[in-house]
């Protein structure tokens, strides 16, 4: 079994999904689909939703109309037949309905999920229409009648593997399925979602479940590059990395690949690989067990991020200081990306400010406390690297000029992670990329 997902981007035009169809009837295997909201849509239905809490009912309106209007003008293009576009018509008319009548209803989180999932439950329609045209024999399972959250909000593994195969046990000669990515219910079987990337989540989660030989992840750029060609002219495609170097680099930065997407695949030893819908012939990148080689891999970036320094000479060494420290952002629910420690201070690094105020008000019960905004967190991946001298060597006298405020190594094996500001982020990549790959 083969399992396709297939980004915003890449069903974003309907010469696009055309091309997914021609992509997808290749394959001999069974075939699992998992498909986002077509490109821009969830940024719009977010936008919607926003509106709708302020209430501004007359901007939620408008963006309604003008987010209608793009699918009925890509309906058009996308489909010929006049029996099916008109079934396409119908769908559009009942998922729009339902965002006009949510201006009437008073808007909660459960309202607001409901809100997001109509991206994916459009585009997955659409495309069964397009297939139906073409005739292409194939099933839409909705995503919502398996994928399955638990009470900590996390994907139940073993109800989603029930689930879905007593699902395809109906089909027991269909070789085609096509799901929604993202959306699924919680443990109140209230729609839910998987957050950002959740396309991704849910294409790994199937993979993992039913034991697939391989989960695919189509996206608009071939493979996993050594660094962010936005920002740097010569980057290069890698061919293979491990989940572990793979994590660090989806973690750290890489848009290509969500951070979830990584650990179901792992867990079950399910490859994943990373190809390119408008190149389909071009390599891409292969994740698997095995790292393939020692060395520098490629370099990730990290945004928004915050350093906090908490400095306290009376408490460092103290019996129980650094629980204190860590039980506050536990309180909180936020995560650490770096920390270093030095006699008189530790200093961390978190990457979600929605509870900083609070984090910050605790920690100057026991410490003095100085907090940097505008941060970048620039992470140099690749197998085994801390235990090469040469590439710290290199690394350094690549940056020298680069004010550097943090540094994490000998945690991970696979990982170093600089903290600088964000106005020298650019600069770095650049000169990484120069000093590190000779590119």
């Amino acid at each position: 079994m083969v399992i396709m997902k297939f980004g915003g981007t890449s069903v974003g035009k309907p010469e696009r999904m055309h091309q997914v169809s021609q992509l997808i009837t290749r394959k001999e295997d069974t075939t699992i689909v998992v498909l986002s909201a077509l490109s821009g849509t969830t940024n719009a239905l977010v936008e919607i939703s926003t509106a709708l809490a302020f209430p501004d009912k007359h901007i939620a309106v408008e963006k309604i109309d003008a987010l209608e209007k793009q699918y009925r003008a890509f309906i058009i293009d996308l489909l010929k037949d006049e029996n099916i576009r008109a079934k396409a018509n119908e769908i559009i008319t009942e998922h729009f309905e339902f965002l006009k009548i949510t201006q009437k209803i008073s808007l909660s989180d459960a309202l607001v999920k409901d809100i997001l999932a109509q991206g994916e439950l459009m585009s997955t329609k659409l495309f069964s229409l397009y297939l139906e045209q073409e005739k292409i024999d194939h099933v839409l399972l909705p995503a919502l009648e398996f994928m399955q959250l638990d009470a900590n909000d996390e994907p139940d593994f073993g109800v989603i593997q029930e689930k879905l195969k007593l699902v395809l046990a109906q089909y027991p000669t269909q070789k085609l399925f096509i799901t929604q990515g993202y959306i699924c219910r919680n443990s109140r079987a209230e729609v839910d979602n998987l957050k950002r990337g959740g396309s991704d989540y849910t294409a790994s989660l199937i993979a993992a479940v039913l034991n697939a030989s391989v989960c695919e992840i189509w996206t608009d750029i071939d493979g996993m590059h050594n660094n962010d060609p936005r920002v740097v002219d010569k980057t290069i495609a890698i061919e293979q990395l491990s989940f572990d170097e793979a994590a660090e680099l989806a973690y750290f930065g890489a848009k290509i690949l969500h951070p979830t997407c990584i650990w179901p695949a792992q867990q079950e030893n399910i490859p994943v690989k990373l190809l390119n819908t408008m190149q389909p012939t071009a390599v891409g990148t292969v994740i698997k067990k095995e790292a393939g080689s020692v060395g520098v891999k490629a370099v990730a970036a990290k945004d928004n991020i915050i350093a906090i320094k908490i400095k306290s000479t009376r408490m460092l060494l103290a019996y129980g200081f650094l629980r204190q420290i860590f039980e506050v952002f536990e309180k909180y629910k936020t995560p650490i990306d770096m920390i270093t420690t030095s006699e008189v201070a530790v200093s961390v690094t978190i990457d979600n400010d929605s509870h900083l105020n609070e984090i910050v008000t605790e920690l100057n019960n026991i410490a003095s406390v100085e907090v940097e905004k505008n941060q970048t967190i620039v992470s140099i991946v690749g197998n085994e690297i801390a235990k090469t001298d040469e590439v710290l060597s290199k690394l350094f006298q690549a940056i020298n000029e680069i004010p550097v405020t943090m540094v994490n190594y000998g945690g991970s094996a696979h990982n170093i992670s600089l903290l600088i500001p964000s106005a020298h982020k650019v600069k770095t990549l650049q000169l990484i990329n120069k000093g590190l790959f000779n590119l």
